[in-house]
């Protein structure tokens, strides 16, 4: 049996509002036979539901290609429902029947289709510098049977809108945050079953949000305008096939909210005496409201929703009401999370209700905010009086496990509070898991760092004032965050905003977004995200399209590099971060000891040799060669400079070796001195890291390369300072900022800058995926088209198991450790791939699979016996190993 299933549009099921001109099909299969290939496929796209109106038909194609296939020739309109199916055909030409069939629609492609204006709150209604969010509504009638209703909505700020008193969609924090001076997004909303016949209202909200509330830790506001204002088009389409568009324009009228106050990093103060019932709903009286005001600002800039909204994805109750030695009274959450709290309270008119949030409590038991620098983290409800009332805050979030509560019931009821987790809602994607429970909070702990950072942009933090898409962080941890989660839309958005905020030459800015000073850009290790997420987007999903978008950008990056200073092979100028937070760091400084001379030259080459892997995928044969001899002449340089002529490299630190040996700077004697520089060092400090930021991402998988995988283990399982294992053991439930976040004695490192949500060193979960569950994919077949599945079981474990769903289906390793030295693996290959599947110490005489020779296992095709096992070529199919 083969059926079509998984059917996308550009990642997505059933999008609506996007503006790709050229979309991408893809789509998974699924069979019950072993080595099953696709050899054609067949796509019809329609304007209605039951295919009668067939717009574009590929024929039947012969290829393989499953995954992102462009649809050639198709000139898509703006606000139409597109429809399509897929058909594919097995290498046996056993046709799978149509999928079940799917759908996009587009938005409003062209910006001569927004008649709407944007507006805003006149200043004698709301003062400039009042924290309180405008409301805005407008009142129309539908006359007619609705067929089909579409708003589309984007602000200056952030938005909530309502329909007739109730809210439009589930999204949070739109339009997001981006480049807003030179891309702002559009949300649509099917709103069909919100409208009635008759009298109808919409109505939203405001806030501030990162586009003129308080950014960073300088304090400024406004950074990208100082008013608020909303861009809205409802466009209404009657069964009997006459349109009608509700826009906003100067008919609308506002006036100021409850939301006295409601900022990112500061909370909200929310006053209920002020509410207007009705506000956003027909019949409400709205004389004593004000005739909105036009703001002048483009629609040139706007663009579609790129990546997966914010959305509530989890709810989590209080574990325990705790009293501290203060007599302060405490809600634990039992986890560090990012989102709000939804609570209820009663009081009389007047009576204030306030909850600040903390990640950690200090060494005598007592609530702790310091590191949370100037960030207030506060909400304060007003009551208005009367029953018990729930509420939760409207544009701001919090990072937190514990909350402190002022002004509630002296008997504080459990059930009245609920922690709401934020994120941007990715699809799952993989998982692991071992027998070492330990190591597997430590997975839990990688995974919720990324779902309290992944909230629009990827964020260094959740808590203090800061929340920002820091370079760096990002590209240490993406191939991580691809293993938990199918990251490709969220990043696909932010490289296009670090495209546009680029500077003139090239350089790349610290954090994405850009709103820092000036001066504040190219690092290395922190720029080079310019091309290093776009490589790993490729890899992890065989997305060329976003080489080709991002192509410009790589190219411009490197050649800032190569316009520093006075040797174009080097990189031996500017503000760098180093080696940030490395433990080998000299007092009172933040960077560790490795020269920034070398890790600049090292991530310089880095970055070269993948744009010359990028042009080869693009087909781009001169690059291929500007780049493969600039790759020499960089290595040639950095020999010269770091390395002497016996082999010994000049800066003798564990990330020296580490950067040398990942990003193959060094070959023959000088190669084999740093690994057992390497080895040595890690030695020397009884089998601890002392790498920060630049290091500790690469540091395990370079041992496991260069014959020191038990090394790389010995570091996984150490469970005292500085170690992965040592957090855990000291109660956290996400990644910290420092190794010693909180010292043995329960003392903090630092006020200054300790994150307890800092996905940095999550990194170390790429290495659990890729060695120990033995999960990774061909570069010369990226995506996971081709797969390698080559497990290596450390002393410490006695089983392994990790998943991945990939673009053709779920990816498994699960190995076991049996008696007398025995092993089982278990191993799923989806279809439409093949595999190469190592076997750790197996030998052909006495394997098995699923109870036979693996001579006699159908779908094996090639077996060879190594000094370490035996590799096999495999297609699709579940195998069952013993040996």
């Amino acid at each position: 049996m083969l059926t079509v299933t998984g059917v996308r549009c550009e990642y997505m099921k059933n999008p609506i509002g996007i503006d790709v001109r050229r979309p991408r099909i893809s789509w998974k299969l699924k069979s019950d036979q072993r080595a099953v290939l696709q050899s054609a496929y067949r796509i019809q796209v329609a304007e209605d539901g039951r295919f009668q109106t067939i717009v574009w038909d590929s024929g039947k194609v012969q290829s393989a290609q499953s995954v992102h296939v462009e649809l050639d020739g198709l000139e898509v309109r703006s606000r139409r429902r597109y429809h399509y199916r897929v058909m594919v055909w097995n290498r046996d030409e056993t046709n799978s029947g149509w999928s079940d069939p799917a759908f996009w629609e587009t938005g409003l492609l062209n910006a001569d289709e927004w008649k709407a204006q944007w507006i805003g709150t006149p200043l004698d209604v709301i003062a400039m510098d009042s924290g309180q969010s405008p409301m805005m509504r407008k009142a129309f009638t539908v006359e007619g049977t609705v067929k089909q209703a579409t708003i589309y909505a984007s602000a200056l700020g952030l938005y909530e809108l309502e329909i007739n008193g109730r809210r439009v969609g589930d999204y949070y924090f739109t339009p997001g945050w981006t480049s807003y001076n030179y891309r702002l997004q559009i949300q649509a909303y099917e709103v069909t079953e919100l409208l009635r016949q008759g009298d109808n209202a919409v109505g939203a909200l405001l806030g501030k949000g990162w586009f003129s509330g308080r950014l960073a830790w300088e304090g400024r506001r406004n950074i990208y305008g100082d008013r608020s204002a909303l861009l809205v088009q409802l466009h209404i389409l009657f069964e009997d096939g006459k349109e009608m568009v509700v826009m906003s324009d100067g008919s609308w009228k506002t006036a100021g909210s409850p939301v006295l106050m409601s900022e990112i990093y500061d909370g909200e103060t929310y006053d209920a005496r002020l509410e207007q019932p009705g506000w956003s709903s027909p019949g409400f009286e709205d004389g004593q409201w004000k005739a909105v005001e036009i703001i002048p600002h483009s629609t040139e800039i706007l663009i579609a929703q790129e990546n997966e909204p914010v959305r509530k994805m989890e709810e989590i109750k209080p574990i325990a009401l705790i009293k501290t030695p203060r007599g302060e009274t405490v809600l634990d959450m039992g986890q560090n999370m990012v989102g709000w709290l939804r609570f209820s309270v009663t009081g009389e008119a007047g009576h204030e209700a306030v909850i600040h949030h903390a990640e950690v409590l200090d060494q005598e038991g007592n609530f702790y905010t310091d590191n949370l620098r100037s960030a207030k983290q506060e909400i304060r409800y007003i009551a208005k009086g009367g029953e018990k009332v729930t509420f939760e805050p409207h544009f701001t979030f919090h990072g937190f496990r514990y909350v402190r509560l002022t002004g509630f019931d002296e008997q504080v009821d459990l059930d009245d509070f609920t922690g709401i987790v934020l994120h941007s809602d990715m699809a799952p994607a993989g998982s692991f898991r071992c027998s070492d429970a330990l190591v597997n909070q430590l997975q839990h702990n990688i995974e919720w760092g990324m779902k309290g950072n992944f909230l629009d942009v990827p964020t260094d933090c959740p808590q203090r004032d800061e929340r920002l898409g820091w370079t760096g962080d990002a590209q240490m941890f993406i191939r991580t965050a691809a293993f938990l989660k199918n990251v490709a839309p969220f990043f696909t958005k932010w490289l296009r905003d670090l495209k546009t905020d680029q500077t003139g030459d090239g350089g790349v800015p610290h954090v994405i977004p850009h709103i820092l000073n000036d001066k504040a850009h190219s690092s290395a290790a922190w720029g080079d995200a310019s091309v290093i997420c776009p490589w790993t987007l490729y890899l992890i999903y065989g997305d060329k399209r976003i080489l080709e978008e991002q192509y410009d950008s790589m190219k411009a990056w490197v050649s800032y590099i190569r316009n520093q200073g006075d040797n174009e092979f080097l990189w031996n100028t500017g503000f760098h971060y180093g080696d940030w937070l490395g433990l080998d760091s000299k007092p009172d400084t933040y960077v560790g000891a490795t020269d920034k001379d070398f890790i600049a030259t090292a991530f310089y080459l880095y970055s070269v040799s993948l744009l010359r892997k990028t042009a080869a995928v693009l087909n781009k044969a001169d690059d291929v060669r500007i780049y493969g001899e600039l790759y020499r002449n960089i290595q040639a340089a950095f020999t010269e400079e770091f390395v002497t002529p016996s082999g010994r490299m000049s800066v003798p630190t564990q990330t020296a070796q580490v950067l040398a040996l990942m990003f193959g700077l060094l070959d023959g004697k000088a190669k084999e001195r740093a690994i057992g520089k390497l080895a040595e060092l890690i030695e020397e400090s009884s089998y601890h890291l002392t790498t920060g930021f630049v290091g500790t991402p690469y540091l395990n998988h370079v041992l496991s390369a260069n014959g020191l995988h038990d090394v790389a283990c010995k570091l996984l399982f150490r469970e005292d300072y500085p170690s992965w294992l040592y957090q855990v053991k000291k109660g956290a439930t996400t990644v910290w900022e420092h190794w010693d976040g909180i010292k043995e004695d329960g003392s903090f490192w630092s006020n200054r800058m300790n994150s307890f949500n800092h996905y940095a060193y999550g990194a170390i979960g790429d290495w659990l995926y890729r060695c120990i569950a033995g999960i990774d994919t061909d570069e010369e077949e990226a995506g996971y088209k081709r797969i390698i599945i080559r497990p290596q079981p450390p002393e410490g474990l006695t089983w392994a198991e990790g998943r991945l769903e990939t673009m053709y289906g779920e990816i498994r390793c699960y190995w076991k450790k049996l008696q007398q030295g025995n092993m089982e693996m278990q191993a799923a290959v989806p279809p439409n791939t093949t595999a190469e599947i190592w076997l750790p110490g197996a030998r052909p005489e006495t394997a098995t699979e699923s109870g036979q020779s693996l001579e006699q296992s159908a779908g094996i095709t090639k077996i060879e016996s190594r000094e370490t096992g035996i590799v096999l070529n495999a297609g699709s199919g579940e195998y069952r190993f013993l040996w």
